[in-house]
């Protein structure tokens, strides 16, 4: 894709609507089950399917939710009703409640297990696309979802499991920073759609919980697991996510969470981005050692989403635009993973990167900021 000195957003916003979404359209879409397939290879053709994930499903529904009433955007709801019909139909557990994992590339129950990053991106694309929509029973499974999580995921500390078998028996996962992350953004979705004073009070507690659990009092980064697990690492992605979670809430921001996430945010781009080439790192130990210099589009992108809420960032987001233009995006899609040293390492395209990109580019289009 060409670049110009001064990237502008409406060059990557023509990248994105004009071949990224439609590889979505066609030939990323299984008609026969009406579902994306998980990747597409480099030159656009699904890779052999092991599975479909709820997950998956859940995260294309918000990417065609995204799109409703958008202008040449007509195909948009047709496509969110098919992804939202598909949820229900090929995931959703009938005797125990709650979504399975996977199914096989058949459309039979795969992986029947329970997990909360399945269940917070049920809730997070039910909550937006309800708001387009509006239709009762879009609303009804965003209510099953919340209820789902807050009987069986719950513990009693605010934190939430993050695995359960089948029949909601325990796996003893405990909590995990990734799923509680996106159970935060599911909240926050379901609060800009509607008052709920039940979810308001779990964001809070959650939103205490993780200040009290997962933060360093070194540095005040985010952990990965529970601050005594043994291996424990931080990604400066998941700072810059959460940093734009809290300071995008007015429930969230003033917390004593959204304090140590603005200071995270400096140690992480103090230690995990080239102040040169944009390229932020995948995972760093405490000290700020890198663990794996891998390059992810979805970190490249969160990044670049934060410095919208970033006071004096102009001309580090145009360097961001730039990285990202540059270096992830191409004329046939985008690189999901450079290595370290910037080397294409990962050459398909998950169906569940656009939801990044599409939140991304959201916050770029709301930004204050000159990004002509």
């Amino acid at each position: 894709m060409p670049s110009a000195s001064q990237p502008s957003l409406n060059t990557v916003l023509t990248h994105f609507h004009d071949l990224i979404v439609p590889l979505w359209q066609g030939p990323g879409w299984n008609a026969e089950l009406a579902l994306p397939y998980e990747a597409l290879d480099a030159d656009h053709h699904p890779l052999p399917p092991q599975r479909y994930r709820a997950m998956a499903c859940a995260r294309q529904l918000y990417l065609f939710a995204s799109l409703i009433g958008q202008p040449d955007a007509e195909f948009a709801q047709v496509r969110a009703a098919a992804l939202f019909r598909s949820l229900q139909r090929h995931f959703h557990d009938a005797e125990h409640g709650g979504w399975f994992y996977s199914i096989d590339p058949a459309g039979q129950p795969l992986d029947m297990r329970k997990d909360l990053y399945t269940h917070a991106f049920i809730i997070f694309a039910c909550a937006h696309y309800w708001a387009k929509v509006r239709e009762p029973l879009v609303e009804s499974v965003l209510n099953a979802a919340l209820e789902v999580v807050a009987q069986r995921f719950a513990i009693d500390d605010g934190l939430y499991e993050a695995v359960l078998e089948r029949n909601w028996s325990s796996l003893d996962s405990g909590p995990l920073q990734n799923p509680l992350m996106h159970l935060a953004e599911g909240f926050l979705a379901t609060l800009a759609v509607r008052e709920d004073a039940a979810v308001q009070a779990a964001l809070l507690s959650l939103a205490t919980a993780m200040q009290k659990r997962f933060i360093d009092r070194q540095h005040d980064v985010m952990m990965e697991k529970p601050l005594n697990a043994v291996d424990n690492w931080f990604e400066p992605g998941h700072q810059f996510e959460w940093f734009f979670l809290l300071e995008s809430s007015d429930v969230l921001r003033g917390t004593p969470l959204h304090a140590s996430l603005t200071r995270a945010f400096a140690y992480a781009e103090l230690k995990g981005v080239d102040n040169v080439t944009g390229a932020v790192s995948g995972m760093l130990a405490l000290d700020g050692s890198v663990r794996d210099g891998t390059q992810r589009i979805w970190a490249q992108a969160e990044y670049l989403r934060a410095l919208t809420l970033r006071p004096n960032s102009q001309a580090v987001l145009q360097r961001q635009l730039l990285a990202l233009q540059q270096h992830f995006l191409h004329d046939k899609g985008w690189h999901e993973c450079l290595d370290a040293n910037g080397a294409v390492s990962r050459r398909d395209m998950p169906s569940t990167t656009p939801y990044h990109l599409a939140t991304c580019y959201q916050g770029l289009t709301q930004s204050t900021y000159d990004l002509r």
